[in-house]
């Protein structure tokens, strides 16, 4: 992150989450605002061509991926909420819009990302007419340098009460000291917490086209100013969860996925093998 200057990966991520609302049928996640929360020009761009950003046959798979974990992430959410669950942190909240269509009047929304994003988001927020519910907190905190407990200490957030958690697109940024914390400040709270984030998949797992197509991506979010920094094998990321206070988990691999949210579709969306997706309780 450049200090003064929203996340260019948290906005194209946000572009691609509004194309999905638009290009593929039957939708993987449902957000009537991911075009709202975009810049006018842009929200205008894709509604005019929503193909513009499939420049290669990655992008679609890069699109499924981001809007599966979004839904993977909102599906725990309910699943929380049904069990009495009544906070909902989005660390590294980016231009995500649940806070503003959330549908549980009991689920305090804590939103906690960098400064720069934030302020943003905010600015984007007003402009559009967005409401913002007064269950909803914003927390500005870059989580490379503060912790998440330092993040949340200053809020309305109970540690005494269990919480559910997303960290969506926040892993690969991020070095390993940094993501050791966060999962243990989550593991440390009551029993029925529970978090969804995903992880870059280890090279020496892809094949030699893989590693290509992850090298590629590699530089563009480099030159992005927010360079990837850490991947996982699943063997490495099951040890850090239990490390960390997690009694179970769940890490969703492609086949997994594509076999829950895209078997039997005619335009052949679905997710590759780079990305993978965990929902851990404690």
């Amino acid at each position: 992150m450049r200090e003064g200057i929203g996340s260019r990966t948290a906005e194209r991520v946000a572009a691609r989450r509004a194309v999905h609302q638009l290009l593929d049928a039957p939708l993987v996640f449902r957000d009537p605002l991911a075009l709202r929360i975009l810049e006018p020009e842009v929200a205008a761009r894709i509604r005019e061509d929503p193909k513009h950003l499939d420049t290669s046959p990655v992008s679609r798979y890069l699109r499924a991926f981001l809007a599966v974990r979004s839904r993977i992430a909102e599906d725990e959410v309910a699943a929380a909420v049904a069990r009495g669950v009544v906070q909902y942190v989005i660390a590294g909240a980016g231009y995500d819009t649940f806070a503003y269509r959330n549908p549980f009047a009991e689920l305090h929304v804590f939103e906690v990302d960098h400064p720069s994003t934030q302020r943003e988001k905010r600015r984007r927020l007003e402009e559009s007419g967005i409401d913002v519910p007064p269950n909803s907190t914003f927390v500005a905190a870059d989580l490379s340098v503060t912790s998440l407990d330092e993040a949340l200490a200053s809020t309305a957030f109970v540690r005494t009460s269990p919480a559910v958690f997303s960290w969506l697109g926040v892993v690969p940024y991020l070095e390993l000291d940094a993501i050791e914390a966060t999962l243990a400040a989550v593991g440390r709270l009551p029993a029925g917490t529970s978090i969804v984030f995903d992880y870059g998949l280890s090279g020496e797992a892809l094949n030699f086209a893989e590693r290509f197509v992850v090298r590629r991506m590699a530089k563009r979010v480099a030159a992005a100013g927010e360079p990837w920094k850490t991947f996982f094998m699943p063997d490495e990321m099951t040890a850090l969860l239990r490390r960390s206070g997690f009694r179970s988990h769940v890490d969703w691999g492609s086949e997994e996925i594509n076999g829950r949210y895209f078997a039997g579709r005619g335009d052949g969306l679905r997710v590759g093998r780079a990305g993978r997706i965990v929902t851990a309780a404690v």
